[in-house]
């Protein structure tokens, strides 16, 4: 399929709704293809997929599968996901990053981020900072990642932080010297709080690091979930605050909702990589660049009791 030029490339981001409660994994691969010649149509050149998707396959899941063996399901279910969704980027000519699910490996259950590109790769990103409840072992027990990746694709450099992630300045500032065009953020979040910590942050990475930052998370409830009945987020494209961006750093954004009444945000977006280009070789109002504090040390009082 033909694709746009570099000047023009886009992101489509899908706030996928988990209650579509498909009959199988190929029921939801299905689901998926519409969903990439969807962005397709709208010009995208890469569709990004929320944090743990495949937990809409709990529909299906064997009857009387303890809640702490779900994982365990999911990374089987993930598996056979990905292998029915890795032909459609060459199909279609666009990238997926097919959200976040859990993989099982030699050192413990990950929640990976599984990217398929159209030049027929597969990029893998686990998540870096575990919530509590991600790493409890009465629940989900999973492992963090201990790499960071930057990877480039169709021209442009990225990186992929899942939710939580997002939220640590130490893994921005890790990233501030790659000179990133995209930052990715597949996210999962309960409540409307959660949403907010994860959006505001998004956007926060987008000053920081000069570079655009598209995020998107899953809404409604899965069919047979045990342990997350809401899901709350919508869909954003955040760019650097600057005048050539409008001020506001909102490049485009899909209202966050619950999902309840079948809703399921899906955003198509450009993303102006030139002109952040541009506006990291020096042309930004007062970006500072990779800036470390280095020469900062910090002074404390002695504690005080009270």
């Amino acid at each position: 399929m033909s694709r746009g030029a570099m000047s023009d490339y886009s992101v489509a981001l899908w706030s996928f709704n988990l209650g579509c409660a498909p009959e199988s994994v190929a029921g939801l691969a299905e689901r998926i293809e519409e969903g990439v010649r969807r962005a397709a149509d709208g010009g995208a050149r890469l569709l990004m997929l929320p944090e743990y998707l495949v937990e809409c396959c709990l529909a299906f899941k064997p009857d009387g599968l303890p809640p702490e063996e779900e994982m365990g399901f999911l990374a089987t279910v993930g598996a056979e996901l990905i292998s029915l969704l890795r032909p459609l980027p060459q199909t279609y000519g666009v990238s997926l990053l097919a959200g976040s699910m859990p993989v099982s490996t030699e050192e413990g259950m990950t929640n990976t981020a599984v990217l398929l590109t159209a030049d027929g790769r597969e990029i893998r990103q686990d998540k870096l900072c575990l919530t509590p409840f991600e790493q409890s072992p009465d629940t989900w027990h999973l492992t963090p990642g201990s790499t960071l990746r930057v990877f480039d694709l169709d021209g442009l450099k990225m990186a992929i932080l899942i939710c939580l992630d997002v939220e640590m300045p130490a893994l921005s500032s890790l990233l501030a010297g790659h000179s990133l065009d995209l930052l990715l953020v597949p996210s999962m979040t309960e409540k409307p709080s959660g949403y907010h910590r994860v959006f505001g942050c998004a956007r926060a990475r987008a000053v920081e690091l000069m570079c655009a930052v598209g995020v998107c998370g899953v809404v409604g409830t899965s069919k047979g979930t045990t342990q997350n009945d809401t899901n709350f987020s919508g869909a954003a494209l955040y760019l650097p605050c600057e005048e050539e961006f409008g001020h506001t750093g909102v490049a485009a954004d899909v209202p966050p909702t619950g999902g309840a009444a079948g809703e399921e945000p899906f955003l198509i977006a450009p993303v102006p990589f030139e002109q952040m280009r541009a506006l990291r070789s020096g042309k930004a109002e007062v970006w500072p660049g990779a800036w470390t504090a280095d020469h900062v040390a910090v002074t404390a009082e002695p504690d005080r009791k009270y």
